[in-house]
Parts: C-alpha cells; structure tokens; sequence
C-alpha cells in the first residue's frame, strides 16, 4: 500500500500557501500598488500628464473636424465616425503611456536629492517585487514607509556631508545591489542549498539587515530634531509657563517678571496713573 502521508503534507502546505495568499489580494495582485509615498507621487504626476496628454489631444481632434467642417466640407456620418475612433484611440493610448519606467542602477546611484532618490528607489523596488520570493517580497514592501521617513530626514542634512553619502550609498547602490544578484542567479538554483543557506534566504536575510539598518540610521538622524524639539520645550517652559500657565519655580526665583497664565508682560491700562 503507498504512503500517502507525503502527499497530504504537501496538499496541506500548497492549501495553505493559497490561502495566505487570497488573504493578501490573490496572485493577481501579489506586487500591486505603491510600497511609498514617493513612487506614489511619481504614479501620480504620470497619470496627471496622461490626463493633460489627452484632453490636449482630444482638443486638437475636436479644433481640426470643425475647422475641416466650416471650411472645407461637411464631415457627414463619415467624419464623425473617423473623430469618434479617433477619441476612442486616445483614450486607449493614454491610458497605457507613457508609463513609469523602472530607473536604471546606475542613475539611482547619481541622484544627490534625497526625495528624488526615495522615490526612484522605491518605484525600481515596485519593478522587482514581482520577481522575488513572497517572503522577500514583504520585506521590499514594508521598506516603502521605512525609505519615507528617511527621505524626510535626509532633506534637512546637507547632501555634502559624509553620513548623507553614506546613507545614499545603502539606499541607491546597495539596496537594489543585493536584489540584481540575487535575480542574476537562475531560478532553479534559487531554492538550491549551498554554503548552508538558499539564495532565497540569504536574500531574505540580507534584506532584513538592510530593514534594520534603515531603521537605525532614521532614528539616529532623528535625534538631533528630538534635541532640538526638548531644548524648544523647556525654553517656552521657562519663558511662558507650563502648559497650565504656571510660572516655573526657577524662573521666579531668577526675578524674571512673568504675569500669570503668560510669559508675555502686559501693557499698564490704569488710567489714573496714564493721566499723572
């Protein structure tokens, strides 16, 4: 008699790999949509020029029938069929182009502004979810908040300085580095072990690394707003109060003359004392 137990483990696994995968869109939609707000905002201004494209267009068609029509002859059934088809073309074209193209490694590694960096990082990411391990692909997604929030701290350094560099360097080259050598490998090799470890966990691994890393450096960039912010805190503390209005004990000790409820004196409204 054959064992079957074999193949009900694999009936098993396969049952749930499915149903995982319905829960996260079904394979239709494994590697849709934005991982950020940057490649979001790149997808949006694309689909803004579609739009200006093809009103431009659809204008252009309308303005050449009715001056042929006035001018020259009647257009008749005819006519208007060919400007209906050729509306019916536009909308067809400008509803697939132009479309936003994956940058290219080398370009990523020539961007100095920070936004624009995320934002071409993240849609190269987008072009290459599709092609990962679905664990792999999770990880690429959930780096889309990550490279946000480090954008916006990049902004506020100077591009010159050596920890702007550095961390272009992980965002721009070895990021999308690490992915292009794990897609140079054929894919039957992919799930092969060698060396104790697949080429699929290795990128796995290495990709959490690479999470964990972006994670690091945002706080350690953020440190310096969080200082600034509580020396902030404590001057409008010393200078206006606490948050209920109340002077602070040092500050009236120091003789600084603080009205209640405001740091900021008043004007003398006695009228008697205006008149003398």
């Amino acid at each position: 008699m054959v064992d079957s137990t074999d193949q009900s483990d694999r009936i098993l696994r396969e049952a749930r790999s499915s149903l995982q995968m319905q829960r996260e869109g079904g394979y239709h939609r494994r590697g849709g949509g934005s991982i950020g707000e940057g490649s979001r905002r790149v997808k949006k201004s694309n689909r803004m020029k579609r739009l200006k494209l093809f009103f431009g267009t659809v204008f252009a068609i309308l303005a050449g029938a009715s001056i042929f029509g006035v001018f020259i002859e009647a257009l008749g059934f005819g006519g208007v069929m060919i400007v209906a088809l050729m509306i019916v073309a536009a909308v067809f074209i400008f509803s697939n182009f132009p479309k936003v193209r994956a940058p290219k490694l080398p370009d990523l590694k020539r961007v100095q502004d920070a936004k624009q960096l995320v934002a071409r990082t993240e849609i190269w990411l987008e072009h290459q979810r599709e092609k990962l391990p679905e664990a792999s692909a999770r990880l690429v997604h959930s780096m889309g908040s990550q490279l946000d929030a480090l954008g916006q701290q990049l902004a506020h350094i100077d591009p010159e300085h050596q920890a702007a560099g550095e961390v272009r360097r992980l965002v721009g080259e070895i990021l999308p580095e690490t992915i292009q050598t794990y897609l140079r490998i054929p894919a039957n090799l992919r799930s092969e072990e060698r060396a104790g470890a697949t080429p699929d966990a290795q990128l796995e691994r290495s990709l959490k690394k690479i999470s964990k890393e972006l994670d690091s450096v945002t706080r350690q960039l953020a440190e310096g707003s969080l200082d600034d912010l509580a020396i902030k805190d404590r001057y409008l503390d010393y200078r206006y109060g606490d948050a209920e209005g109340n002077p602070l004990d040092s500050a009236a000790d120091n003789g600084v003359p603080l009205n209640e409820g405001s740091g900021v004196p008043l004007p003398d409204f006695d009228t008697a004392k205006s008149k003398s």
